[in-house]
């Protein structure tokens, strides 16, 4: 049992695809095929099951992978706290974020941190969800991921940073564009554009909908808020979304974001895999992003 044999069942584990963590090791079906056959001699016990789309750890396969992503994770952390203490401030950070974050949350952070330390490589990784991001984080070889805050995640630490309020995005000459609110009540008579049921925003504000027992209709999905937004813009429906940091409420131009009540803000922020054992130059840039962040919502918020 070496220490690559347990990196790629994890990897299989994780992909549920021997062929997908082929392509993604540049190497054979074959060759992966092996690393775990050579777990399975050792531990006497089948690890995988064979679906007609794919493979499942057994329940031996999952104790294996549990403890092996757990040890995995932490001898990463250890050779990347090693790597800085040798390289200094010349090290590197790894992020895992949406497409779209970087520009939102953290171009003022990245700006800062890129001149307090010049030498650092700074690397991001986009993924389309929060989960996505979680998956990427427990892979072992990224430091921090940028994501909607949701429930316990085995494995992972979540650190809340900011709470966005929710505004209602409508063109300038409709006619909910002047008034001061919204009530959720109105969101019956109002066909809205959804994020896809894999967001965790989008499932939150779903969640919230069915609590507070609104059912709206929609008519339109998108991949991100932005794409939301250039949507309500051209009048093509009306957008529920996170007032993120900067953006004006109410807003002018053609678009108006008008306030909402009644709706749970939405909680984002770090997700690690163990902040103790995080490098400093990993914290020391999710404390930047933190501030950035926090200074900038601090007047953007809806009166």
């Amino acid at each position: 049992m070496t220490l690559d044999d347990l990196r790629v069942f994890v990897a299989v584990c994780r992909a549920g695809s021997l062929s997908a963590v082929a392509r993604e090791l540049g190497c054979t079906q074959s060759a992966v095929s092996q690393h775990v056959k050579r777990l399975e001699r050792e531990a006497g016990v089948s690890l995988l099951e064979r679906r007609p789309r794919g493979v499942v750890p057994t329940p031996a396969g999952r104790v294996l992978r549990d403890a092996a992503s757990d040890s995995i994770s932490g001898l990463d952390l250890a050779l990347r706290r090693l790597g800085d203490l040798v390289n200094g401030d010349s090290g590197a950070v790894r992020v895992t974020t949406g497409g779209t974050t970087v520009r939102h949350f953290m171009a003022e952070a990245v700006v800062a941190f890129r001149q307090r330390y010049p030498k650092v490589s700074l690397e991001f990784r986009t993924e389309t969800s929060s989960r996505g991001c979680f998956d990427a984080l427990t892979a072992g070889d990224l430091d921090l991921a940028w994501v909607t805050i949701d429930g316990p995640v085995r494995g992972i630490e979540q650190r809340p940073v900011v709470s966005l309020p929710w505004a209602l995005a409508v063109r300038s000459d409709d006619p909910l564009a002047g008034r001061p609110c919204v009530s959720t009540a109105e969101f019956s008579d109002i066909s809205l554009i959804r994020l896809p049921e894999n967001s965790t925003s989008g499932a939150r504000l779903d969640a919230a909908f069915a609590e507070l027992g609104i059912r709206s209709s929609s008519g339109t999905s998108v991949a991100d808020w932005d794409t939301a937004l250039l949507l309500a813009e051209l009048g093509l429906g009306h957008a529920v979304v996170p007032v993120l940091p900067g953006w004006e409420v109410p807003g002018d131009g053609p678009l108006r974001l008008v306030p909402v009540g009644g709706l749970p803000p939405l909680p984002v922020g770090w997700a690690v895999r163990r902040w103790d054992a995080l490098s400093p130059l990993a914290r020391a840039f999710a404390d930047t992003v933190a501030r950035s962040c926090t200074e900038k919502t601090a007047g953007t918020h809806p009166k």
